[in-house]
C-alpha cells in the first residue's frame, strides 16, 4: 500500500519480524538485570487452520464456496510485577485460498499492552496495535493503527464487568493517488457472570463508526451478542453463541435509493479443545444476512478447524 504522512518513515511490512525480535531483546536486557519483583515470560504460537464455506442467494440463483487454509505464528514477551503486566506481540498470518482466481493474502500485526490492578477488584488497561493489510468492514485491504484503554470490574470471583473505547485510523489499498483514510471510535461493553471453572455466560455489546473521506468506506454497526462456555470433559469445553450486526454505510445507495442497511444474525456452537499445549478448535457458524439491496440479500455456513500449539 501507498504510505502518506508519517507512514513513509514505517519500515516494510515483511520486517516486521525483526523489528519485534529486536525490541523485545532491548527490552529483556535490562529488565533481566532489574528489580526481581519483575518476571519475564517469553511464549509463542503455531497454528494451522483450515476454513470451508458456502453462501447462497435467498433465490439460490448463486451460490458461492470457498475453502482457504491459514497458517499463524505469534512471538511475545510479558514482563510482569505483582501488579503490572506489560507485553508485546506480533503475529503473521498467511492465507492461501483454493480455487480459481482467489489470491492470497497475508497480515501483520504488532501489539504493545499496559496492564495494572489498581485495586483488588479494578484494572487498567491501555494497548496500541499495528496492523498492515488488514481485512474490514469497510475495506478488504487496510493498513490500521489502533489506540485502545480497557477498564475491568470483578467484585467478586464470579461477576465481571468490562468497559472498553477503541479509536482507529485507516489507510485503504483502493486505487486511489493518494491512497483514502478513514478513522473513528469503537466502544465495548461485557458482562460475564462466571458458574465455575471455565463455566461462564457472557452479554456483548458493541458500537463503532469510521468516518471518510472516501464516502464508500464510512460506516456505523452495532451489534449485541450472547455466549455461554461450559466444560464437558477434561480440557474440553463447548461455546453456543449468537450476534445480531447491524450496518449503515454513509455513501453506499441501496435499490430503493436510500443508503445501504446491512442485518446479520449469526447463530454459532464452538469446540475447545486444550489438552496441554495444544490448542485444537472447532466452529460452526450460520449467516443469516439481510439487506435493503437485494445483491446482498443471502445466507449460508462457515466451518473452521484450527490446530495450536502454545509454547
Amino acid at each position: 500500500m501507498l504510505k502518506t504522512g508519517i507512514r513513509p518513515i514505517l519500515r516494510p511490512a515483511r520486517h516486521i519480524w525483526q523489528i519485534a525480535v529486536l525490541a523485545l531483546g532491548v527490552i529483556a536486557l535490562p529488565l533481566s538485570a532489574a528489580d526481581k519483583g519483575w518476571r519475564l515470560t517469553p511464549d509463542g504460537r503455531i497454528e494451522v487452520q483450515t476454513v470451508s464455506a458456502q453462501t447462497t442467494t435467498r433465490d439460490e440463483d448463486l451460490v458461492i464456496d470457498g475453502e482457504a487454509l491459514s497458517m499463524r505464528g505469534q512471538i511475545g514477551l510479558g514482563i510482569e510485577s505483582k501488579r503490572t503486566r506489560v507485553r508485546l506481540e506480533v503475529d503473521r498470518i498467511e492465507v492461501f485460498r483454493l480455487g480459481e482466481g482467489r489470491n492470497d493474502v497475508s497480515r501483520d500485526r504488532l501489539t504493545a499492552s499496559l496492564e495494572h490492578d489498581v485495586t483488588d477488584t479494578f484494572e487498567v488497561q491501555v494497548q496500541a496495535r499495528r496492523y498492515d493489510d488488514l481485512v474490514t468492514v469497510e475495506s478488504a485491504d487496510a493498513d490500521a493503527w489502533e489506540g485502545s484503554a480497557r477498564l475491568t470490574f470483578e467484585p467478586d470471583e464470579d461477576n465481571r464487568f468490562r468497559l472498553a473505547g477503541t479509536w482507529r485510523d485507516r489507510q485503504y489499498d483502493n486505487g486511489a493517488d493518494p491512497a483514502t483514510t478513514g478513522e473513528g471510535p469503537r466502544v465495548d461493553a461485557q458482562y460475564r457472570r462466571r458458574f465455575g471453572a471455565y463455566h461462564y455466560l457472557a452479554f456483548d455489546l458493541r458500537a463503532e463508526s469510521i468516518r471518510s473521506d472516501d464516502p464508500a468506506r464510512g460506516y456505523e454497526r452495532q451489534s449485541a451478542g450472547v455466549a455461554y462456555t461450559r466444560p464437558v470433559a477434561k480440557d474440553l469445553r463447548v461455546r453456543p453463541a449468537i450476534e445480531l450486526i447491524k450496518t449503515r454505510f454513509d455513501g453506499r445507495i441501496a435499490d430503493d435509493g436510500t443508503l445501504r442497511r446491512d442485518r446479520q444474525t449469526v447463530p454459532e456452537i464452538e469446540l475447545l479443545w486444550w489438552p496441554g499445549q495444544w490448542r485444537i478448535e472447532a466452529e460452526a457458524k450460520y449467516v443469516f444476512f439481510s439487506s435493503n439491496e437485494s445483491l446482498r440479500e443471502r445466507e449460508g455456513y462457515r466451518l473452521t478447524l484450527s490446530v495450536g500449539y502454545a509454547f
